[in-house]
């Protein structure tokens, strides 16, 4: 009989309920049926870049307009329009529509029915989690496809060409789908395009369409595709690709990551020499032979052209010190993958999905579902509930093969492809909670033993299904027993588990891959447990309610606290942060010897991490047999220009060129022309005529703020006795708040130092003290209500101090001291993690509810107020 504690576990309540009725329960498109007593999603902010919705239950009807009472308990008035209504209410719901889905392809009524029964059990109580697209998809809309991402080849290197890579990546994202693109087949910068006798703009710039465009498909669709852009260590642009997000504004809606080889590894160790090169675009063949795969054109005898000649070293240190600013590129050692990958011989992995997990080849496709190893303790033997376990890997490995027959495929290369080898990914979340539940602590030498057992175990099962399916069904297309065996992954599945091995000779094997350990972000979330393979990234938050401003706990702390009040978590209670970067990396090498294709993880690094320790990081991965690394590091990119020793004179790259106000009529004109604004000769002489020149050095002051979205350093500076400029830090480079941060700063310091007017500090701060945000920081007079509130609070403090000091020394320099506002605990409704202070640097805004509460988890980023992921 079912225990009331498992009954509990189903029901959702407060975010999981949303992320449940917003993005996964089955929906009516025609609200007009709304009635009394429906429960339904609110928009109870009519915002169109952060729009805001409530669950709520309809108390009452008058023709279009209803009365929603929310589950706050406050009540909205709104129209039928205004309304998301919902077919499915409850997880049972869903998990009968996707039992009876998945079982549906089997061969007889008999098989129908025997496995929309074990479907069920498996989905009962979340013990399997299916990906985003299939619980939203199947059998909702014949158009939807079930798979999160895709790989599409690499663009052929002409106009026509690129377009219709452009044309498939649309279609794909308009439906739901990431995209994997790898650029290396286009010709670098410069080089001859001998049709139109001129030169090529890159692959770097043709990755900037790419990402242009998806920007357009996320303003105006409903769900974002996300994009990961691709290049390989011997392209003559890698650098340029490196280095591009240092830029900003060129590639903006795109992850990237470099294809790193074996033989450019064993060059940066031993210091070695290395080509980029390019085949020669003259050859008459070049047109229909070339699709960028070097070492194929390389096999025909064909002619390689090399660009220059560099130090491995020297791009290895562009990646690590790229990587330390701004977490970007990611690395993939595409040479090893594809040496452990089961494809080996029929169909090489070119790129990635955008969050990593799941290398592909050219029309692969990630086909995701995720175990709840939380599920899966045994609390009488303190030990994994292994045979449950055993039982849930094996039917979930058929639940994910028969999504391949029930999904629509748009492209008939995606159905060749994916109908040929059979890809799977079977993932897990939970672990983390897991874990504390057996008192391990995530990262230590016996977390690394029980990892190697925990995800061999699965490994294992699920192999052994595939193989029973193939026995049943047949195997995948290209299946040949002798070079399937050959593979890496294979060698070391046969050394530990023969019965693998003997199982696979007897049946053959359904699929090529069946393991992936992807993010997770959102439905783990919807589910309230760890997600992915990562740590929690944090026990505790605040949250703000009806009831007031209070600390909550995650569920597992929340529990652990009610049972020993007044005592600290145990060691075993740890999150992303309290680990080191390598523990991150360890725990990552330990579960990818048993993932056949890949893992989503990120190494979360604090803000005093150097550039040498993530170079060790980055090297060490590779030792261990990662197939990829993402690091994260706390507030990275911040640009550091303070210095406490006032005997140094100020460093050249201290003055932040980036942020300083332009100096010439140039400057401005551009700004101006980003803006739309026509500037004419005769208006920029009379600009020049009132715009005072900022000498080489100015000096002022730098106050540090803490607000909604991190800490903010803002410097002041003067001129002839007045502020001349003001500029600012805060988050990360390539952030939207660093963005919105600069672009304040520079506007602030245009008006500063245009025309004599009255008192335009005064002005300034009248416009933008106590604008608000999503949130506050602090109470009193030390209440921060913005980014905007904090800059009016340090103009006023700088004029009181100008005042104060009037004929004293003049300020000392600015990149020399900082004057330091005390902070007070936060008051924001969106979450402020308190178990490192740090963490609070790492946020950016949500684009799915606006808040100030996105951050850097499993190589993508997700929002911990309302569950939004960009994965």
């Amino acid at each position: 009989m079912e225990t009331t504690q498992a009954k509990q576990g189903k029901r959702l309540e407060g975010l999981s309920e949303k992320i449940f009725l917003d993005r996964y329960a089955l929906k009516n498109a025609d609200t007009t049926q709304t009635k009394v007593g429906d429960v339904v999603l609110a928009l109870t902010k009519d915002d169109p870049k952060f729009p805001a919705k409530e669950v709520g239950e309809v108390i009452a009807r008058n023709g279009r307009n209803v009365t929603v009472q929310l589950r706050s308990g406050d009540k909205v008035e709104t129209t039928v329009e205004k309304l998301t209504l919902n077919i499915e209410k409850t997880p049972e719901e869903m998990w009968d529509r996707l039992a009876k889905a998945m079982a549906s392809v089997e061969a007889t009524p008999e098989k129908q029915q025997e496995w929309t029964e074990k479907f069920r059990y498996i989905l009962d109580d979340w013990k399997l989690v299916p990906g985003g697209r299939i619980a939203a998809g199947a059998d909702a809309s014949d158009e939807l496809t079930l798979f999160n991402c895709y790989v599409i080849p690499s663009p052929h290197d002409s106009r026509g060409g690129i377009m219709a890579t452009l044309s498939e990546m649309t279609e794909i994202m308009s439906r739901g789908g990431g995209v994997g693109i790898n650029l290396s087949s286009l010709r670098p910068r410069r080089s001859l395009v001998k049709g139109v006798n001129g030169s090529s703009s890159g692959a770097v710039s043709w990755g900037g369409l790419f990402s242009y465009t998806t920007g357009l498909i996320e303003q105006g669709g409903s769900r974002r595709g996300a994009l990961m852009l691709m290049i390989n260590d011997w392209h003559p642009d890698v650098v340029d690709f490196i280095t591009v997000k240092q830029t900003m504004g060129q590639i903006t809606n795109a992850n990237l990551s470099v294809c790193v080889s074996n033989g450019f590894m064993k060059a940066v160790k031993e210091d070695l020499d290395w080509e980029l090169v390019f085949p020669d675009t003259q050859d008459p063949e070049y047109n229909d032979v070339w699709n960028g795969d070097l070492d194929a054109w390389k096999k025909l005898g064909k002619k390689v052209i090399s660009y220059r000649t560099v130090k491995a070293r020297d791009i290895w240190h562009t990646i690590i010190e790229s990587a330390w600013k701004s977490a970007e590129p990611g690395v993939v050692f595409m040479e090893y993958y594809n040496q452990m990958s089961n494809s080996w011989y029929f169909n090489p992995i070119i790129c990635t999905n955008p969050c990593g997990e799941q290398g592909l080849p050219a029309w692969g496709v990630c086909n995701l579902s995720a175990v709840n190893l939380s599920k899966f303790y045994d609390a009488e033997k303190h030990d994994v509930a292994w045979d449950e376990l055993a039982k849930t890997v094996r039917y979930s490995t058929r639940f994910l093969d028969n999504v391949i027959d029930k999904t629509p495929y748009h492209f008939d290369e995606n159905r060749e492809n994916q109908q040929g080898e059979r890809r799977v990914g079977l993932g897990t979340m939970g672990l983390a909670e897991l874990m504390i539940k057996l008192e391990i602590r995530y990262g230590s030498p016996e977390s690394l033993e029980f990892l190697d057992k925990l995800y061999g175990f699965m490994a294992k099962e699920a192999y052994l299904a595939s193989a029973e399916i193939a026995g049943e069904k047949g195997s995948f297309k290209h299946f040949q027993a002798d070079k399937f065996f050959q593979s890496g992954f294979m060698k070391n599945m046969l050394s530990v588990y023969p019965e693998v091995g003997a199982a696979i000779k007897k049946h053959g094997m359904r699929n090529v891959t069946v393991i992936t350990q992807a993010p997770t972000g959102s439905t783990g979330t919807m589910v309230g447990t760890s997600t992915g393979i990562e740590p929690y990234f944090a026990f505790e938050y605040y949250r703000q309610s009806r009831l007031g401003f209070d600390k909550q706990y995650v569920p597992i702390a929340q529990e652990w606290k009610d049972a020993h009040p007044n005592e600290e978590l145990p060691s075993y209670f740890v999150t992303a942060m309290d680990l080191s970067a390598e523990d991150h990396i360890r725990a990552q090498a330990a579960i990818q010897r048993w993932v056949d294709s890949s893992i989503s993880k990120t190494a979360n690094c604090p803000s005093d991490f150097t550039v040498e320790e993530t170079k060790r990081l980055y090297e060490l991965a590779f030792d261990l047999g990662c197939k990829g690394v993402t690091i994260y590091r706390d507030g990275s990119r911040d640009v550091q220009v303070l210095s406490t020793d006032k005997k140094e004179e100020p460093k050249a790259e201290a003055a932040a060129p980036a942020a300083e106000a332009p100096a010439d009529t140039a400057a401005l004109t551009g700004i101006a022309s980003a803006l739309a604004v026509n500037i004419d000769a005769k208006t920029e002489q009379d600009f020049d005529k009132e715009y005072k020149r900022r000498p080489q050095i100015l000096r002022g002051a730098t106050y540090k703020y803490n607000t909604p979205l991190g800490v903010a350093y803002i410097t002041i500076n003067d001129l002839n006795g007045s502020p001349s400029e003001l500029f600012m830090n805060v988050g990360k480079a390539g952030s939207d708040v660093f963005a919105m941060s600069e672009a304040l700063g520079r506007v602030i310091s245009l008006f500063l130092r245009y025309g004599d007017h009255g008192n335009k500090v005064k002005l300034l701060v009248k416009h933008l003290k106590g604008i608000g945000g999503s949130g506050a920081i602090g109470f009193g007079p030390n209440r921060v209500e913005s980014i905007a509130d904090a800059v009016a609070k340090a103009l006023e403090t700088h004029e009181e101090y100008r005042q104060a000091t009037s004929g004293a020394e003049p300020f000392i320099t600015a990149t020399q001291e900082v004057i330091e506002v005390p902070a007070a605990p936060p008051s924001a409704p969106a979450p402020s993690y308190s178990s490192k202070a740090a963490m609070v640097t790492s946020l950016d805004l949500c684009p799915g509810c606006g808040s100030a509460s996105l951050v850097n988890s499993e190589g993508c980023k997700n929002c911990s107020n309302c569950g939004y992921s960009r994965c």
